[in-house]
C-alpha cells in the first residue's frame, strides 16, 4: 500500500514515458503558507533559490537567481509572492523537521514503486525539491540528471514534457556530456521542437512523472499562487545509464578519430550494462592511483 500516492498507474511506464496520478498528500501541515514562510528563511541560503519569475523558456534555469534577481529579500519574496513576479525553489527541504516525516513516507513510496518495477536495491540520492511561484511565472526547459515525482497542492500550472532520448530534442553527443558533467553546456530550447512535447494541465492532488533525461518546461496558471514539491531519485538502471553515457563520453574522441561513433546509451540494457562496469572500473582505478602518488 502506498502512502503518499494513488495506486492506479502502470509501474512499468517509470522512466519511459510522464504520465500524471493522483496523490494524498493535500492539506499535509509541512506545504501550509505559515509552515513555509517559517521554513524557507530559516534554511541554509545554499538550499534556497529564488528570481524574478518572468523568464523565457530559454533562459538559462541553473543561474536564474543570479541573472535573473527580483531585488527583495527571501521573506519579501515570500511575503508578496502573489503579486511580485517571483520564483521561489528550495533544495532539500527535509533538512527542516516538519518535512522530515512526508521525506521518509515519499522515498517509501519510490523505494516500494522500485520494486514493483523489478528494480533491486533503494533510490539512491533521494531527496525533495520545493517550488512556489507567482501566478504566470515560467520554469525554463531544462534536463535533469534524475527521475522526478512531482506533486502540486496549489494553483494550476501546464508541464510540457518531451520525449527522454529523442534526439531531435537534445544530440546524443550533447546529452551524455551534460549527463557527465564534464562541460557547461546546458540543454537550450528551440522553438522547432514544441511540438514533440506532452503539455500536462496540472491541479492540485495530481502527480506527474517525468522520467529521467526528459526535457520540460512550466507555466504557472494566471490566477494563483502555485506550490508544488517534487521528490527526485535515481535507480539502479537509470545509475548504469549514468555510468554508461560517462564512458561514451570519455571514449567519442578517440572513436572519432578512427571514424566511429559509440553506440547511444538506451538501446541495449545488457551494453550499458557492460560500459557502465568499464566505468566504474576506470574510476576506481584512477582513485586509486591518485591515492598512491598523493604526498
Amino acid at each position: 500500500m502506498l502512502q503518499c500516492f494513488d495506486g492506479a498507474f502502470d509501474r512499468d511506464q517509470l522512466d519511459r514515458r510522464a504520465f500524471t496520478f493522483k496523490h494524498k498528500l493535500m492539506g499535509h501541515p509541512a506545504l501550509s503558507i505559515a509552515n513555509l514562510a517559517r521554513t524557507i528563511p530559516a534554511l541554509p541560503a545554499n538550499q534556497v533559490f529564488y528570481s524574478s519569475g518572468l523568464l523565457s523558456k530559454n533562459d538559462d534555469f541553473d543561474r536564474a537567481h543570479i541573472e535573473h534577481r527580483n531585488g527583495l529579500t527571501i521573506e519579501e519574496t515570500i511575503e508578496n509572492i502573489r503579486t511580485s513576479n517571483s520564483y521561489v525553489m528550495v533544495r532539500s527541504p527535509e533538512r527542516d523537521p516538519s518535512f522530515a516525516e512526508v521525506y521518509r513516507q515519499l522515498t517509501d513510496d519510490v523505494a516500494a514503486l522500485m520494486r514493483e518495477r523489478r528494480l533491486s536495491g533503494l533510490p539512491v540520492d533521494a531527496m525533495l525539491y520545493l517550488f512556489i511561484a507567482s501566478p504566470n511565472s515560467i520554469t525554463p526547459f531544462h534536463i535533469d540528471r534524475y527521475s522526478t515525482l512531482l506533486l502540486q497542492f496549489q494553483g494550476s500550472k501546464e508541464v510540457t514534457v518531451f520525449p527522454p532520448w529523442d534526439e531531435r530534442i537534445m544530440p546524443t553527443s550533447e546529452r551524455e556530456e551534460f549527463v557527465a558533467r564534464i562541460a557547461g553546456k546546458r540543454p537550450v530550447f528551440r522553438p522547432e521542437i514544441e511540438d514533440l512535447g506532452r503539455r500536462f494541465e496540472f491541479h492540485p492532488g495530481e502527480a506527474l512523472h517525468i522520467p529521467f533525461v526528459a526535457g520540460h518546461h512550466v507555466k504557472n496558471g494566471p490566477s494563483e499562487v502555485s506550490i508544488s514539491m517534487s521528490i527526485i531519485f535515481k535507480t539502479p538502471e537509470t545509475m548504469r545509464q549514468i555510468h554508461a553515457m560517462s564512458f561514451n563520453n570519455a571514449c567519442r574522441p578517440m572513436l572519432q578519430k578512427i571514424g566511429l561513433q559509440p553506440q547511444a546509451v538506451g538501446q541495449s540494457a545488457w551494453r550499458d550494462s557492460l560500459k557502465s562496469t568499464a566505468y566504474r572500473i576506470g574510476r576506481k582505478g584512477k582513485h586509486i592511483v591518485r591515492a598512491t602518488t598523493a604526498g
